[in-house]
């Protein structure tokens, strides 16, 4: 059975494409900004509360350097950058659903939707367990085995260009549900070759946590670990939702 176009009922020009494609980048620019310019003020206490992790482990009277001379500055800049795309984030989303629904069908609207929002929320979660439950021990156990005589002191910008790769790290890595459940749904993989590839997933996050987290089996653990229960969690989801030819059948 053939399908109708999603909307409209006929195709649009490419240059209207275009023209909408630049009124959402604009619009999902200015949201980053209006966030950016909102958070500047507070930019000195938005590293401060990046950087507690890593202070309260510290020896007392030990601080932070910065070993450019502009790295004061710029740095909690890249940290009010960072929170205002992470706050107008909802409202990116919003600008790219507004933009590619009109070309989507009833069905992949309500998949699409419920994807969009849980990634959101699960990218979320990872970087506060990141933040509150990883930077802590990890950052500890650093400490404790810094060597007699050895001052701890860390350059702000290398410090966080790391937080920022363990957030990314982190909050990609809960995105594993939602990757598995999708390509459930299209039809790509059944639930039973999930199944069946589940010694290579074990193997496949040990290796990718090995590559993305400080070499210390610390972290590598607690990145692997919970790749490998959200895995899980896709699974029990996928017995849930049904692939898409199923459903097409019906």
């Amino acid at each position: 059975m053939s399908k109708s176009l999603p909307e409209g009922g006929k195709m649009q020009p490419l240059v209207e494409h275009l023209l909408e494609l630049r009124r959402r980048l604009v619009w999902t620019v200015v949201g980053i900004a209006l966030c950016f310019l909102v958070a500047v003020p507070f930019a000195q206490n938005l590293y401060a509360w990046v950087a507690q992790p890593l202070m309260s482990v510290l020896p007392q009277n030990t601080s932070m350097i910065a070993t450019d001379v502009v790295a004061p500055f710029f740095v909690p800049l890249k940290v009010a950058l960072m929170a205002a795309f992470l706050v107008s984030l909802p409202h990116t989303l919003y600008q790219i659903w507004a933009f590619v629904a009109p070309a989507l069908y009833q069905n992949e609207k309500r998949l699409i939707a419920p994807l969009i929002l849980s990634s959101l929320i699960l990218f979320a979660i990872g970087m506060a367990f990141c933040y509150f439950l990883v930077f802590p021990i990890v950052f500890k156990f650093f400490a404790s085995m810094t060597p007699s005589g050895v001052n701890m002191a860390t350059d702000i910008d290398k410090y966080l260009s790391f937080v920022l790769g363990m957030f990314i790290a982190f909050g990609m890595t809960f995105e594993t549900p939602v990757a598995v459940v999708l390509l459930h749904r299209m039809g790509v993989i059944s639930l039973a070759q999930l199944q069946v590839a589940r010694p290579y997933v074990i193997v496949a996050s040990f290796v990718i946590a090995a590559v993305v987290t400080p070499p210390d089996v610390l972290s590598q653990m607690m990145l692997a670990v919970p790749m490998l229960l959200l895995y899980e969690t896709g699974l029990l989801a996928c017995r849930i939702i049904k692939p898409r030819q199923n459903n097409e059948a019906a």
